[in-house]
């Protein structure tokens, strides 16, 4: 069984506290909305208290055209990854070369040659290695991007694969934009990277560890129908203009219950005998639906909640943020945890864990 040896995570030097960003969202979108006063309320019940970008609070206040953003993508989200990585490897114990595959995760710009062939580069990886990068799944990315790796090493044990996830949301803000959309992503959405190395169940385990290993046990990408429009990307001359639907802790209370109890039911275990819960907090409300829908309490997902506060929704990358905050303190030997994920599509990606 493949195993999640390290977790790693990086943000860029640009913080902003969210008083700040709700004063810069009144100066622009006040003119649009008369009751802006009524609308800036969701900033106060974000449950977020600071997020980081990859560019001052400044650069936002004026138009900036789509190749502009994308070049600053290419450059940052590169040298984000490289930070996340690196100490990922280190945490691991291990050299760049000893990586047999890169799956890159990442939706919020375009870049051909992708990122991950930038990374061989300035990584100092083999010249051979496997590439998979992985473009459009928004939020749900890097849980998708961790059950692809985790499938990786499952088919070739003797491999390691190093996952990146990077999403730098800062860069898709239109600032032409004055749609309620933008003004609760405005609230929302943070820049951030992490990086997880996974072996499979042949490559050695690093000298001297004793705390039990995670361990992949089964995965499961659900796509409902005719779910398209709930969230994702519409193209537009200044950018990448988001999509998202108030609708999505409704889609939770009425879905994922069934979703995760179809999943659990092979594996011989419930939601009430699983001990780590593994959550994207897509936002406050996302993690009540959760909460909701499972019959959970609050504190199960106290790492989701405590990663949201202090980054914010970072799209694909924050759920491994959440897996890095569990596996802080080792998980007892037969712990089971669930890592769950929404993105486009509309889907839901699910991973068991275990402690082996």
């Amino acid at each position: 069984m493949p195993r999640i040896d390290a977790v790693s995570t990086a943000v860029p030097p640009h913080e902003i506290t969210q008083e700040d960003s709700m004063q810069l969202a009144r100066h622009f979108f006040q003119d649009a909305f008369p009751d802006i006063d009524r609308l800036l309320h969701v900033f106060a019940h974000s449950n977020i208290q600071k997020r980081h970008f990859c560019m001052p609070m400044d650069w936002f206040s004026d138009d900036r055209p789509f190749a502009e953003k994308n070049q600053l993508y290419i450059q940052h989200a590169e040298a984000l990854s490289l930070e996340a990585a690196r100490k990922c490897l280190q945490k691991a114990g291990l050299e760049p070369t000893d990586i047999d595959c890169l799956v890159f995760v990442s939706s919020t710009g375009i870049s051909t040659p992708s990122i991950d062939s930038r990374l061989v580069n300035s990584l100092g990886l083999r010249s051979d290695i496997t590439r998979i990068p992985l473009w459009g799944l928004g939020c749900a990315g890097g849980a998708m991007g961790l059950s692809r790796s985790c499938e990786y090493t499952g088919a070739y044990p003797r491999r390691r694969v190093l996952l990146i996830s990077v999403e730098l949301c800062g860069l898709t803000f239109i600032r032409q934009d004055l749609s309620k959309s933008n003004l609760v992503a405005t609230c929302l959405f943070g820049d951030g990277a992490a990086a997880v190395v996974v072996s499979g169940d042949r490559v050695p385990a690093a000298k001297g560890a004793s705390a039990p290993s995670i361990q992949f046990c089964d995965a499961r990408t659900t796509t409902w129908p005719d779910t398209l429009d709930v969230m994702g990307w519409e193209l537009t001359e200044p950018g990448l203009k988001v999509i998202f639907s108030r609708d999505i802790p409704t889609l939770i209370q009425t879905y994922m219950r069934e979703n995760v109890d179809r999943f659990l039911t092979p594996h011989q275990t419930t939601v009430e005998h699983l001990r780590h819960f593994i959550f994207h907090p897509g936002g406050a409300k996302v993690i009540d639906a959760y909460q909701s829908s499972l019959g959970i309490d609050a504190a199960a997902t106290r790492h989701s909640e405590e990663v949201l506060s202090h980054f914010g929704n970072m799209s694909s990358p924050t759920v491994l943020f959440v897996l890095e905050k569990s596996m802080e303190q080792p998980w007892n030997r037969g712990d089971r945890g669930l890592v769950a994920a929404l993105g486009p599509g509309f889907s839901s990606e699910l991973l068991l864990l275990e402690a082996r």
